[in-house]
């Protein structure tokens, strides 16, 4: 039987960006997190949270937290792209590491910008950026794991170019198991209209990581409809707190329980931007619901 340690992070609490005075402090934002029932966070955008190792152990140390993931963005299809992709994901890699972290999660850049809506490039890529972009996150997970011995978690996500299913299933074939993994994020799958449980049933070895996260059906089929960008359809309330939205998560727990592997399951509800009080009520109810389900496998601690 699987272990699912269930945390949480930064984006739950509104945070998108490293610096931004409209989200809460992360002193806040540790002290709630911890105050709702999690254990485990993840880093969020690099530059949020302390970015000195020791000084990020104290941190979470002080409040009974420790570090599942960094996360990190990537846009390997491009051409020269390599070196300024190994420096951002090596900061985050060291102090992941650092800080007691063995999983750094991988998202690729959006195509179009999700606040302005600005389209950055194509929304498909040709067959020889395909190849330099699989090729490129299996270099990139050999490499974060041979020299900081993290593994590579790839996120699938909405405005992407690895967000609707049949793109997660090719790049699945076209990625090397031994260095990349997937972070099944239920709530970007549910919202590029694919099924989180047909992708944990072909391809059960892949799921290294977990993002739990529900959205709204008719604000996805309004965001479809109406051309919205990702950043506005968040702005609309697209993501919800369970069980309010789907994918149901009771029936895909109890499928990654089967599974027979230890992994991390991080609640993320995207709030930006959010009022300070929103978060902890809703990170609350949450971990209570969570809690509920019948699904021997999850942890808190």
């Amino acid at each position: 039987m699987s272990v699912i340690r269930v945390g949480s992070a930064p984006v739950s609490w509104g945070v998108w960006f490293g610096m931004d005075p409209r989200q809460v402090p992360y002193g806040r934002f540790l002290d709630e997190v911890s105050a709702a029932g999690y254990r485990w966070i993840e880093l969020g955008p690099f530059g949020y949270l302390p970015t000195d190792p020791q000084r990020l152990r104290d941190e979470l140390g002080a409040r009974d937290l420790r570090l599942s993931a960094g996360t990190v963005f990537e846009r390997l299809h491009q051409p020269g792209s390599w070196d300024a992709v190994w420096d951002a994901v090596r900061r985050v890699a060291a102090l992941t590491a650092g800080a007691g972290g063995r999983q750094v999660v991988v998202i690729p850049e959006m195509w179009r910008d999700p606040a302005t809506g600005t389209v950055r490039e194509d929304s498909h890529l040709t067959p020889e950026q395909w190849r330099a972009k699989t090729s490129g996150v299996d270099r990139l997970g050999r490499a974060m794991f041979e020299e900081f011995g993290v593994s590579l978690r790839y996120h699938p996500h909405a405005d992407s170019h690895v967000g609707r299913q049949d793109e997660v299933v090719r790049f699945l074939e076209d990625t090397d198991p031994r260095f990349v993994n997937l972070c099944l994020d239920t709530g970007h799958i549910s919202y590029c209209g694919g099924d989180n449980l047909a992708i944990i049933g072909d391809y059960p070895d892949r799921i290294g990581y977990l993002h739990l996260k529900q959205v709204d059906p008719a604000i996805v089929a309004k965001a479809d409809e109406q051309g919205l960008t990702f950043g506005e359809a968040v702005m609309l309330g697209v993501m919800v707190e369970p069980p309010r939205g789907i994918p149901e998560l009771p029936p895909l727990l109890a499928a990654v329980e089967k599974l027979d592997v230890d992994l991390f399951a991080i609640v993320e509800q995207d709030l930006y931007p959010c009022a300070g009080d929103v978060p902890l009520p809703i990170a609350a109810r949450t971990q209570k619901y969570l809690s509920g389900c019948g699904v021997p496998a999850l942890r808190f601690d």
